[in-house]
């Protein structure tokens, strides 16, 4: 059934699935990029993890869970986020990735609308503290194609595996072009090449 409703959702949005096939891991963190229209954005990458029979998880600012979306939100697996107090939210989320039991977090690491600045690394360190993969997934406004690219484990080298996403990344464009943030860390600008 949720595949059949992620096909229709992205037929409906006359885009289509491609790239590769989602990793045999049961728990996995996916980037979402590039993030440049929440309303286009959201329901193209439910799209695509039910096109894949993938029940996902995804991290939003807590102010649009209020009424009147906030339910249907959660039951989507929203997941708010206080972006002022954002406390111990990589912490639980790698607790709940080490659980094992079947989990695809997706993460905007753009954190926001707007193309500028890093991204944000909670992605990576979950990744990372967790052991699970990190699969790259995207919308191509321009193709209008949307799916999964390759998947890795964070090696600990931030410079060398971001230098993998930007390469992935570097053809595939938002709706809102301008909007979209280059893909890097705060932590690269510390580490050696």
């Amino acid at each position: 059934m949720r595949r059949t409703a992620g096909r229709l959702l992205l037929g409906t949005l006359r885009y289509r699935l491609a790239g590769e096939p989602p990793p045999a891991d049961p728990v996995c963190v996916f980037v979402a990029y590039p993030h440049t229209s929440w309303w286009l954005d959201l329901p193209l990458m439910l799209g695509i993890a039910w096109s894949h029979g993938i029940a996902p998880g995804f991290l939003a600012k807590k102010e649009i869970f209020r009424a009147p979306f906030g339910g249907l939100l959660r039951g989507l697996g929203g997941i708010p986020v206080d972006r002022k107090d954002p406390g111990t939210l990589v912490a639980d989320l790698t607790a709940r990735a080490r659980t094992g039991t079947p989990f695809a977090l997706v993460i905007a690491p753009e954190g926001t609308l707007g193309g500028t600045g890093h991204w944000k690394s909670g992605f990576y360190r979950i990744a990372q503290e967790a052991d699970v993969p990190i699969v790259l997934g995207y919308l191509d406004k321009p193709t209008r194609t949307g799916g999964l690219g390759p998947a890795f484990r964070p090696s600990g080298d931030v410079r060398a595996d971001m230098d993998v996403v930007r390469a992935f990344y570097a053809d595939k464009h938002g709706a809102k072009p301008r909007q979209a943030a280059v893909p890097s860390l705060r932590e690269e600008d510390g580490a050696t090449a």
